[in-house]
């Protein structure tokens, strides 16, 4: 796989596989760039004349973004975001649907973007500057902590062109929301308002659009900071107990808890916060 980069101001790149500095393309033709901000690997959708709707290049691109960053130990949090203030993703790209087939944005066995239906152990922050629709929604609902600038937009418009969403947006739905609520955006496409959102518990938190960018980036670096192996854990152990029967999740975090309790993070942790210091 060919890489370039473009260097800013700030940053520089470097020969070789561990790069922590600079801009990178996982693929010229996939306009999806690629930053590294110390421990959090910045993933920004550059499709803006196609409301950042994802072809199977784009959808590519991220997947294997979030591979490296999945096997390199230097990257604690994923922030996912796009170009422009319009839209944050569209979903797939209809031109490539109508030329070649709907789906080849879809990545076997880890959906939309490799997305939708990846097990992760990283978090994934999304910073939505504009409309998520379609799989740009399921991205959404895929993610960890949502922050939405204020005019953004969500909502599942498949079934406005013949299709539902099967990649996890239907699904998650069901989980996140009451019924009516649910079927009301699935079966009708109609786009809800981010305020709404963030009351249905949709999205962590809402800014202004100058913020966005940021907010998301503070929230990102803040969870970055701390311990990579018990972050991990609280992560795991919740979607463990999302799915599971409450004596089985407390079994599992017992267990878990107890690989923690002890641990060196742990006492230079407590040990930080009994001498009035913030971070060990």
């Amino acid at each position: 796989m060919t890489r370039r980069c473009r260097p800013t101001s700030r940053r520089r790149c470097r020969a070789g596989p561990r790069r922590r500095r600079g801009r990178r393309r996982a693929d010229p033709a996939a306009s999806v760039a690629i930053e590294d901000h110390g421990a959090v690997r910045l993933i920004r959708i550059e499709r803006e004349a196609r409301s950042n709707a994802l072809d199977a290049a784009a959808s590519i691109a991220i997947d294997r973004a979030v591979d490296e960053a999945e096997r390199d130990p230097a990257i604690h949090v994923l922030l996912l975001t796009a170009a422009g203030d319009r839209a944050f993703c569209a979903g797939m790209d209809l031109k490539e649907a109508a030329e070649r087939g709907a789906g080849h944005g879809l990545i076997p066995g880890r959906g939309f973007a490799g997305l939708t239906e990846r097990r992760r152990t990283k978090p994934l922050v999304v910073a939505v500057n504009g409309a998520a629709v379609a799989g740009g929604f399921e991205i959404v609902l895929a993610a960890d902590i949502v922050v939405a600038a204020d005019h953004a937009l969500f909502g599942l418009a498949e079934v406005k062109r013949g299709m539902f969403a099967f990649a996890g947006g239907v699904q998650r739905l069901a989980r996140a929301v009451p019924r009516a609520t649910a079927l009301n955006l699935i079966l009708t496409g109609e786009p809800i308002a981010a305020e709404r959102a963030f009351a249905l518990g949709l999205v962590s938190e809402v800014v202004p659009a100058e913020r966005l960018a940021a907010r998301a980036m503070e929230v990102a670096r803040e969870i970055a900071g701390f311990d990579r192996d018990t972050v991990r854990r609280a992560l795991a152990l919740h979607d463990f107990a999302a799915d599971a029967p409450i004596h089985e999740s407390l079994d599992f975090g017992r267990r878990y808890g107890e690989e923690t309790l002890g641990s060196a993070a742990e006492r230079a942790a407590v040990r930080a916060y009994a001498e009035g210091r913030a971070r060990p």
